[in-house]
């Protein structure tokens, strides 16, 4: 199964929950900061993601939502 992440830039405080509980290790840390001055989560490689939703599951900022693709849609 493949999976959609999507990290809401400006809710995203940079905690790195989603970095560390990612078993993929597909999500960073961005370089560029957002307007709150908080450097955001970005995932690295979409084409990985499994869709299993840890990094949703622990994000304290509700920032990130994750989507499972059929393989159609993938």
């Amino acid at each position: 199964m493949k999976g959609e992440i999507r990290i809401d830039r400006e809710l995203c405080k940079g905690c790195g929950f989603c970095v560390i509980t990612c078993p993929k290790k597909i999500i960073e840390i961005d370089t560029d900061f957002n307007s709150s001055g908080y450097y955001p989560a970005k995932v690295i490689s979409m084409d990985e993601c499994t869709g299993c939703a840890l990094c949703a599951t622990f994000c304290p900022e509700v920032a990130i939502e994750v989507f499972q693709l059929t393989e159609t849609e993938s």
